[in-house]
């Protein structure tokens, strides 16, 4: 039995009782693990950013110069979340912030010439952490989970 058809029999059962709850069987629990499996091989590869900085790089060379707020809708992140991995990111010298020519409230976030240098020689390595990341399935599989959790998300 494939591990996709062991998750549609978990999620078969019909108004399992209290006594039924195995924390194992729970979908949050089994999304923490996978993350964390996930966060260790990031980790392995890439050192010396944190996964929503990396996020943030790569979805600036993705749309270009935008503002903050923008950018933590685009990734995610809430603003407070974005406002520190933007500070981080400037205090390492990736990104380049700057005030919007109308309204002077809006922050703008943009990357350096070492923040792009950086981000292109980041994504084959993050190819190679999202292929060791579902390396335990098929193609067909993988396909699938992603499908799946993007209906999820």
């Amino acid at each position: 039995m494939s591990g996709e058809d062991n998750l549609l029999k978990l999620v078969e059962v019909e108004a399992p009782d209290d006594q039924d709850y195995l924390l194992q069987e729970q979908v949050g629990f089994i999304l923490r693990k996978a993350h964390q499996r996930h966060v260790s091989i990031f980790a392995a590869h890439i050192g010396d950013l944190t996964p929503p900085q990396f996020a943030a790089l790569a979805k600036l060379r993705d749309v270009g110069e935008t503002s903050q707020n923008q950018l933590g809708t685009l990734i995610a992140m809430d603003a407070a979340t974005v406002k520190g991995v933007v500070d981080r990111l400037k205090a390492r010298g990736l990104v380049e912030l700057s005030k919007h020519e109308v309204d002077k409230r809006r922050l703008l976030v943009n990357l350096t010439a070492e923040g792009r240098e950086a981000i292109e020689r980041l994504i084959p390595l993050a190819r190679e952490i999202t292929a060791e990341t579902l390396a335990p399935l098929s193609a067909k599989e993988a396909a699938t989970f992603m499908r799946l959790l993007v209906k999820l998300a």
